[in-house]
């Protein structure tokens, strides 16, 4: 399969893993994840799997062999996750490792995709007597892998000593604007909030044209991040219903259409007449595997004889993911854009001419993306309700 094949697939899973968070579980709070660190873990353990369950993880994440979910996540490795930062790019990280009970020896194939693909360093543990240690362990390589922004990663009580594996992934992203925002122009404004009240939060402004684009009941504006010496782009993009309660509807939209992001993309700079974006800090975690269940994938989490393919024992007769668990923290400023995620074709659009200004104003609940735009990768998703909660 293609590469670019390969990305809408991945585009589509991050999609309906994102639309029932934002929808069903926590439409009322601020929410940041990276469903391309969901996707990547549920791949290693694909990698480790057959029978029903692989055939679930492979109907799940749309692929059609665990041979294509390893060539796509040793492609995004080194195509989107090299560190832009000694060139002037974004600065990057994506980390994977593993956790195996020393008693186990992980199976050569299996050890070797975890080498060679996903780049994961195997850790041999003690999980019958220190499964407590082992788990700080986990947490605090999740903290140097992204820059001390995710401090728990694993909460307490989820490793014990009946805890064989643990897969664990951390993204970490920062960007600095193309165009920063002048500090001295950002203002305090009101922001709408769901239940009709109104609060006083700092917004940023420009005057200078933008990457705005109106569609049917929403606007999108892009913000492109300082581009380093390669070819990728990364690009804030921030989708604004025109009603003030008007996010679920948006988020529903979303969710029907598999090449949403593709298909509303800015791709040219117009006038704006207001425009006002609201700074805002967002840490989030949350229990990944209960959100898979409710989407159909349970096989992994069942137990049964589906996850034979990782250590060399008749254990692995009996082995199942207990649970995954991923955290996110995004952070936008007039300099830029901080994140973070653990978890354990061109087309040219005929420009159209117009003259009257756009207005892009944020101040009620909107959905952003951090995304690649060469590829199409979406890196980070989440939803802004109120940004004075951090």
């Amino acid at each position: 399969m293609d590469l670019q094949q390969s990305i809408s697939n991945q585009t589509h899973v991050s999609i309906t893993l994102a639309t029932h968070l934002l929808s069903k579980k926590f439409h009322t709070s601020n929410i940041v994840f990276s469903p391309l660190s969901i996707h990547v873990v549920l791949s290693l353990i694909s990698a480790g799997s057959k029978g029903q369950t692989l055939d679930q993880l492979l109907s799940f994440l749309k692929s059609s062999s665990t041979d294509d979910l390893n060539s796509l996540s040793s492609q995004l490795v080194s195509l989107i996750f090299a560190d832009g930062s000694p060139s002037g790019g974004p600065r990057l990280s994506f980390a994977n490792g593993v956790w195996v009970e020393k008693t186990l020896s992980l199976k050569p194939s299996f050890k070797q995709v975890v080498g060679t693909v996903y780049k994961a360093a195997s850790n041999e543990v003690d999980f019958q007597t220190k499964a407590v240690e082992v788990a700080n362990e986990v947490n605090l390589w999740a903290e140097k892998q992204t820059n001390g922004l995710i401090k728990e990663v694993l909460p307490a009580g989820s490793v014990n000593n009946s805890t064989r594996l643990i897969f664990a992934n951390a993204v970490y992203f920062k960007g600095t604007w193309n165009e920063k925002f002048d500090q001295s122009m950002t203002k305090e404004s009101d922001f709408h909030l769901l239940d009709g009240n109104k609060v006083k939060v700092p917004f940023m402004t420009s005057k200078k044209k933008q990457f705005v684009r109106e569609y049917d009941e929403f606007k999108v504006l892009g913000l492109p991040y300082l581009q380093g010496q390669d070819q990728r782009q990364f690009t804030m993009y921030f989708f604004l219903p025109d009603a003030k309660d008007g996010l679920q509807s948006l988020v529903k939209k979303i969710g029907s259409t598999s090449d949403f992001f593709d298909r509303h993309i800015p791709r040219q700079k117009v006038e704006v007449g207001q425009f006002l974006l609201p700074k805002f800090k967002i840490s989030f975690g949350f229990e990944a595997s209960d959100t898979l269940k409710e989407l159909g994938l349970v096989l992994p989490f069942n137990g049964g004889d589906g996850l034979t393919e990782m250590v060399d024992s008749t254990i692995g007769q009996s082995l199942y993911v207990s649970s995954i668990h991923h955290k996110s923290f995004v952070e936008v400023n007039e300099e830029g854009t901080e994140a973070a995620a653990a978890s354990a074709g061109v087309v040219m659009l005929k420009s159209i001419m117009t003259n009257e200004k756009v207005d892009f104003l944020a101040d009620h609940p909107f959905l952003f993306v951090i995304r690649e735009d060469m590829t199409g990768v979406v890196l980070f998703m989440g939803q802004v309700i109120d940004p004075r909660v951090g």
